[in-house]
């Protein structure tokens, strides 16, 4: 009887420390450190242009602080285009919210250039412009890698894309193949957001989803802005045990673009 009583001590003793370190643990991961989150958002603002046909930046800014984000990638940007009445819109936007902006060029366009645009709270230790596949009948498209330090000292890469918008999906997943391939070949913590042109169920998302995890749950639609129908703009990360998701929101706005933003907020964990 008494070694079983001291059996029993044990036994209970044991589970006690299991469940003491089991709280422990499910504690310590529900502690969020505001040093290592990062707002992010993704928005293509047509040319600038808003869906009243006028160039209100003011409004388009409005959108973009509404959420006060950290990281901002832009599609559909112009460079001193005379469709954008010769107004360098990455640099404009920046002025207006506080971010520091960076452009790349897709394209020559109207007089200017036209492709990705990256607002950041942050500075940037390195950027580079990358060309991606197309075929020689298509709209060229690129990806705007930047590579940042965050508050808590860790480095992160933030990638902003819009890929082929045409029917023929070949060249979104040639595209889709060749970013895996150049972002993921490492362990840095990595963004990639925009455009995709690609619904959740595609081909194209398929490709993503083998390397990238999603922000979102559900398949909130983003386009077009009047009654959403189609999800096609997305915030991805990986390695997909280094982020959490905090929240993600689609932004409604009738009138600053066809398109809504979509914020997503991530925590960078060890």
């Amino acid at each position: 009887m008494i070694a079983l009583n001291q059996y029993l001590k044990r036994k209970i003793t044991l589970i006690i420390l299991f469940t003491i370190l089991l709280f422990s643990e499910l504690y310590a991961q529900t502690q969020i450190d505001s040093s290592r989150i990062v707002r992010v958002l993704t928005f293509n603002i047509y040319h600038g242009e808003t869906m009243k046909g006028d160039f209100d930046l003011d409004l388009i800014s409005n959108v973009i602080m509404s959420v006060n984000p950290d990281l901002v990638a832009l599609q559909e940007v112009d460079f001193n285009t005379e469709r954008a009445k010769n107004m360098d819109l990455p640099t404009e936007l920046g002025i207006r919210t506080g971010l520091t902006p960076l452009f790349g060029k897709a394209m020559e366009f109207d007089g200017g250039e036209y492709g990705e645009g990256i607002l950041s709270k942050y500075s940037f230790f390195s950027t580079k412009n990358h060309a991606l596949k197309a075929q020689m009948d298509k709209e060229p498209r690129s990806a705007l890698e930047v590579n940042i330090v965050i508050q808590s000292g860790d480095s992160i890469r933030f990638v902003g894309t819009h890929l082929d918008h045409t029917e023929d999906g070949t060249d979104r997943i040639n595209q889709a193949k060749q970013l895996n391939d150049l972002f993921t070949k490492d362990s840095i913590p990595s963004i990639l957001v925009g455009d995709l042109n690609a619904e959740p169920e595609s081909n194209t998302m398929s490709i993503f989803y083998k390397e990238w995890g999603k922000s979102f749950s559900e398949n909130t639609p983003t386009w077009p802005s009047v009654n959403p129908t189609r999800k096609i703009d997305y915030i991805l990360f990986r390695p997909v045990n280094r982020w959490r998701v905090l929240e993600t929101k689609v932004i409604i706005n009738e009138i600053a673009s066809d398109h809504c933003a979509v914020l997503s907020v991530l925590e960078l964990i060890n």
